[in-house]
């Protein structure tokens, strides 16, 4: 028996119970208002499998980004009143794609330009004029950044014990599934989406519960609700990432 399907039985045994993890197609944003570079760069994206959702505003990005989990943002050169390096920045500052790839495409060759673009927290970076051989090279090229990112938000159906606090109101239930970003908890109270909860993950047997909090942001079911995690010290996040990590090789 492999170490992976060691360390599976080992917490199965433990009282975590789980099955294959939950996937989704990759996903991208592109910001791009000229219809040709558009289709280019869309064309491009389907030949590496990625399905792209696209704006063709800058200003109205935000409603995208800041709501849906995307697993690279291309972005063009914007006019204002939101530049592409203002769209970068604000990008980073949101919750659920602050580390997601970025890549800027830009036909300024100043050496400053490619500097504040990093700067600001792009992580590639490619001038323009470009061509499809090109574009498909640059998305190849950050395939595993991509997939890095795809794996913390990557749902596992493991059934864990959890302690749910809200105010002075406590309950407890089981996880449903969980990833590095979330879970959905089955328990028989709930709270109303947009409660700011804090969790007491159980998962394993014997070991110290990982503590961290986050925000309830859908109902399911009436007895289900999902959480998305925003508050984990980097020992509670590693912890997480090495409960899981077996049941997504």
């Amino acid at each position: 028996m492999s170490r992976v399907q060691t360390e599976i039985e080992s917490r199965k045994q433990g009282g975590a119970q789980s099955s294959a993890p939950v996937t989704r197609p990759t996903r991208a944003l592109l910001v791009e208002d000229e219809e040709f570079m558009c289709s280019l760069i869309k064309e491009a994206l389907g030949a590496a499998s990625i399905d792209a959702v696209t704006s063709k505003k800058s200003a109205e990005s935000a409603v995208y980004f800041l709501g849906e989990k995307f697993d690279v943002i291309l972005v063009d050169e914007c006019a204002p009143p939101m530049d592409s390096i203002s769209l970068v920045r604000e990008i980073r500052l949101s919750k659920i794609n602050r580390l997601t790839p970025v890549i800027m495409l830009s036909g300024d060759e100043r050496p400053a330009a490619l500097a504040e673009a990093f700067k600001a927290g792009a992580s590639f970076f490619a001038y323009k004029p470009i061509d499809r051989a090109h574009l498909i090279g640059l998305i190849r090229v950050t395939q595993g950044t991509i997939e890095h990112e795809k794996r913390r938000f990557r749902r596992v159906a493991v059934r864990t014990k959890v302690r749910i606090k809200c105010g002075d109101r406590n309950v407890e239930g089981e996880t449903v599934d969980l990833s590095m970003n979330g879970a959905l908890v089955r328990a028989s109270d709930i709270f109303s989406a947009g409660s700011h909860v804090e969790l007491n993950l159980l998962l394993l047997d014997g070991q110290p519960a990982v503590v961290c909090s986050g925000i309830v942001v859908r109902i399911v079911k009436d007895s289900q609700m999902g959480i998305q995690l925003d508050k984990m010290h980097g020992a509670e996040s590693g912890r997480i990432q090495e409960f899981l990590l077996p049941f997504t090789t």
